[in-house]
């Protein structure tokens, strides 16, 4: 059973409480990107079960008429088992969503998997003319070349400062110098791109930042946050523009729930006082 003070993050574990939680979500008009927890598999059979839940996934968005796209993680589809084995259940799934029009997002991981997943994205937004959406991360020192190459790509991109603890002789390691090269990567797809951005931050400046070029450029734009981090602005944010709600879900919770009460100050101690019962 998912705890109270872990539901403020996680859907719950079962398919059916998700999409009740993207039901919810629609009532306000907040859409959902939806995420089957699991990452960095070394086994065929554990990757071929979220395969296969992801299928299902597709089908039931599609079938209840949901405002809704999945999320999927490259070693969760099999990465660590070959390039092979990733492209090849991406392919399936993004040709499965593309025949229901479901949206797929392909997450960023860590900097060790960044060529294979753009060469995946780009391949399949092109082979589907859209379809499909990449993350790209502004703390890596390569991510401006990536974007410059991404431009004329017929799919979304999402834009995020970056998670992961990266080397520093590769990423931006000071947050100003992460804010700086932020900005600068959304100028520029503003600027550039015709598909649509991604804005994925929770930083109140960030986001006025993209609704400022916006307003400059005229490019469609939606914004992207966390399940149960800054949940009232997004319903604030969701009577003007376009707000996507990232919901993950699945038993596999525990790790991702103690990154995120970890990750901000605000988050930890929602926890203690759920625990304290205030």
């Amino acid at each position: 059973m998912l705890p109270p003070i872990a539901n403020r993050f996680v859907a719950g574990e079962t398919p059916a409480e998700t999409i009740a939680h993207v039901r919810r979500l629609n009532d306000r008009d907040v859409e959902a990107l939806v995420n089957l927890l699991g990452e960095h598999y070394d086994d065929r059979e554990t990757v071929a079960g979220d395969v296969a839940a992801y299928h299902t996934l597709i089908d039931d968005i599609a079938d209840d008429g949901l405002e809704a796209a999945v999320s999927v993680k490259p070693s969760q589809l099999g990465l660590d088992l070959g390039e092979n084995v990733f492209r090849e259940h991406l392919a399936e799934l993004v040709d499965h969503a593309a025949d229901r029009g479901v949206f797929v997002w392909i997450d960023m991981e860590d900097h060790t998997t960044t060529d294979v997943t753009l060469d995946a994205y780009e391949e399949l937004a092109r082979e589907h003319d859209g379809g499909v959406g990449v993350c790209v991360q502004a703390n890596l020192k390569r991510t401006r070349a990536d974007v410059e190459r991404l431009a004329g790509v017929p799919g979304k991109v999402r834009f995020v400062k970056g998670a992961y603890d990266e080397p520093a002789s590769i990423a931006y390691t000071d947050k100003a110098d992460v804010n700086r090269a932020y900005r600068e990567l959304l100028e520029y797809a503003f600027e550039h791109f015709e598909d649509g951005i991604a804005v994925g931050s929770h930083d109140p400046a960030m986001i006025d930042y993209a609704i400022d070029c916006h307003d400059e450029h005229g490019t469609p734009f939606e914004i992207q946050m966390l399940m149960g981090v800054r949940e009232d602005a997004q319903y604030d944010l969701a009577e003007e523009y376009e707000v996507w709600q990232y919901v993950p879900y699945g038993d596999r919770w525990k790790s991702y729930f103690y990154r995120r009460i970890m990750e901000r100050k605000e988050n930890l101690w929602f926890a203690v006082r759920a625990i304290l019962g205030r």
